[in-house]
């Protein structure tokens, strides 16, 4: 999901500790797609499930890892998307295509018990359904994090959001934010550390990172717009990309041809456009409530089966983190 601008624009590695105090907006559908990606059984690329046949996947990777980055004295936020815009239809037609094809991909390499296949097409398969996202919601409730629906997409009111300096900065593993005026975007924040590579390829190592609108115009000489059309070159979740054109290819292009220019050859929709410049958002209120730790145990513990010792341990660590005050300085909110 999302365009990848990797190779054009480059982030700057940032510890967890120098997110302390400051309030993150989380890319919700981003980040829960990918706990529902990793956390699975890869023996057989099931998601995680209950006695009952519960997904839980979501959950856990809601919970546990939301749960460090509180008792690191960060605090979050997560925004939902809303209604897309028409001009997405045929992005999610297409997805849904993918992942039928990965279904079945999946089914016949289940058939021949090829791991590395069984991990690659599972993630492909994953699916958020209605009853999840309520679930989570519900879940991050009783943790005292506010939930935000978004009128449309999540990725432009969090980077209104950031503008508006409502939050500090948006955690999505997208470009998207940048794309949207976000004047900055955190990366990497739930799934840092060692990460298997496939096909036996190792072990890598991955860092939190921090990329800034100003410095990225900066050091590429770009203006936003020229980004944006450099995104839609390359594909975004609007429009198929040019063929051949990748972000290099396109710089040189936007660096040597008028907006207009471009928009008329290439036969870009300037409503794609334009909805970067200026997407439907809307003006919000944060409201951090106390942990639930009663509804908690009911939601994990005695509906979906986690371990109470586990459970108990993280909301631990999280009142050990708010009585030093972490999590309620925002003294270098603005840094």
């Amino acid at each position: 999901m999302g365009v990848n601008l990797g190779s054009l624009i480059k982030g700057k590695e940032i510890s967890l500790d120098a997110l302390r105090g400051k309030i993150i907006g989380i890319d919700a559908f981003n980040h829960v797609y990918q706990y529902l990606t990793t956390i699975r059984d890869w023996k057989t690329g099931e998601l995680l499930k209950d006695s009952s046949g519960n997904v839980t996947s979501h959950l856990s990777g809601l919970f546990y890892r939301t749960s460090k980055l509180l008792q690191t004295g960060i605090k979050v936020c997560y925004v939902w998307d809303g209604l897309p815009p028409k001009f997405k239809k045929q992005t999610q037609e297409n997805r849904s295509k993918i992942k039928e094809e990965a279904r079945k991909k999946y089914t016949d390499a289940l058939k021949k018990g090829d791991v590395e296949k069984i991990k690659i097409y599972a993630q492909q398969t994953a699916a958020l359904s209605e009853s999840m996202i309520k679930e989570a919601v519900e879940l991050l409730e009783t943790m005292g994090i506010p939930s935000i629906k978004a009128p449309s997409e999540g990725e432009a009111q969090l980077a209104y959001m950031t503008k508006k300096k409502i939050i500090w900065a948006p955690s999505s593993q997208d470009y998207d934010t940048i794309l949207f005026g976000s004047p900055r975007l955190v990366r990497n924040i739930t799934i840092s550390g060692k990460k298997k590579l496939p096909y036996g390829g190792g072990y890598t190592f991955v860092y939190p990172e921090i990329l800034e609108l100003d410095a990225i115009l900066k050091e590429t000489k770009l203006t936003i717009e020229q980004l944006i059309l450099i995104a839609m070159f390359c594909g975004t979740d609007y429009n198929p990309g040019i063929k051949g054109i990748g972000p290099k290819k396109a710089y040189d292009i936007v660096t040597t041809k008028s907006q207009k220019e471009i928009l008329d050859e290439y036969e870009f929709d300037e409503k794609i456009f334009n909805w970067f410049l200026k997407p439907d958002v809307k003006d919000v209120t944060l409201k951090f409530t106390d942990l639930d730790e009663e509804k908690i145990h009911k939601i994990l513990v005695d509906k979906h089966e986690f371990s109470a010792d586990r459970v108990n341990k993280s909301l631990k660590d999280i009142k050990i983190s708010k009585e030093k005050g972490s999590q309620s300085d925002l003294s270098n909110f603005f840094k």
